[in-house]
């Protein structure tokens, strides 16, 4: 169970409903994934849409919670008001917050990021920011008041996977809310890492969306969030430069040699 705010879900695994071929892709990968969150840009819901146009009508409302995001805004000011536009469309205080602060590599920009969720957690929103993997800026971004962080292990939808995993480390020494990988990840193996090192979810589209098989792939993250998840609760033995034999050395049968 992984809880953000006064919200808890039942998957740690949180996907995205862009880049799939069609609306029925994308449902199916929701149910392969098991997600029990989806992420939406607000200018993708068309509410004048004829029934089974509009791509509200392929996620079940009852078993996953609607994550609106601010993708697409530069400025405070755009996120501010592209938040209160999607609170009023979907009817939900959850909010992935986004401010872009370079078009070609999609890094966020943290003083943007800052005003924004600083007017959205006093406006009544469950923020969720896109942040760098920067300790200082995810504490900052607790102190606001988020009701977690979500740092880039790579470049949007780059597959680079989990670039930094010890500024991740150390962001989960700065904070105490929630930390969920958000972008980068780009297979099964990238999640599963992710979720070792101890983050709190991971928030993936394009791996999934731009896989040869989406359905498998979405199978295969599901599978590899658990995995990892439970592997970090289990605790990894640690590591050693020389070899440590798993049999007892005690008991061993003596073989006496012949004496010249």
């Amino acid at each position: 169970m992984l809880t953000l705010g006064d919200h808890t879900l039942r998957s740690r695994l949180i996907v995205g409903t862009g880049k799939y071929r069609d609306f029925e892709q994308m449902r199916a990968c929701h149910q392969a994934a098991g997600a029990g969150m989806v992420t939406l840009a607000i200018r993708r819901v068309d509410l004048n849409a004829a029934e089974g146009a509009n791509i509200l009508d392929y996620i079940d409302r009852e078993q996953i919670l609607l994550l609106p995001n601010t993708a697409g805004c530069y400025t405070a000011e755009e996120a501010i008001v592209t938040a209160r536009l999607a609170r009023d469309l979907l009817g939900t205080d959850l909010l992935k917050l986004e401010v872009i602060g370079d078009p070609r590599t999609l890094f966020p920009d943290n003083e943007g990021t800052l005003e924004a969720a600083r007017a959205l957690v006093e406006d009544g929103f469950t923020v969720l920011p896109y942040c760098l993997d920067d300790p200082i800026a995810c504490r900052k971004l607790q102190d606001i008041g988020c009701a977690a962080v979500m740092p880039l292990a790579a470049p949007i939808g780059s597959g680079m996977g989990i670039r930094n995993p010890t500024n991740l480390a150390l962001i989960l020494e700065a904070v105490s809310i929630p930390v969920i990988v958000d972008a980068g990840v780009g297979t099964a193996s990238d999640a599963a890492v992710a979720m070792e090192l101890g983050v709190d979810g991971v928030l993936l589209n394009t791996a999934i969306a731009g896989a040869k098989d989406p359905v498998k792939m979405a199978t295969a993250m599901r599978m590899a969030v658990e995995s990892g998840r439970l592997a970090f609760e289990a605790g990894r033995i640690p590591r050693k430069l020389y070899a440590s034999a798993s049999s007892p050395t005690d008991g061993l049968i003596q073989v006496r040699r012949p004496v010249d």
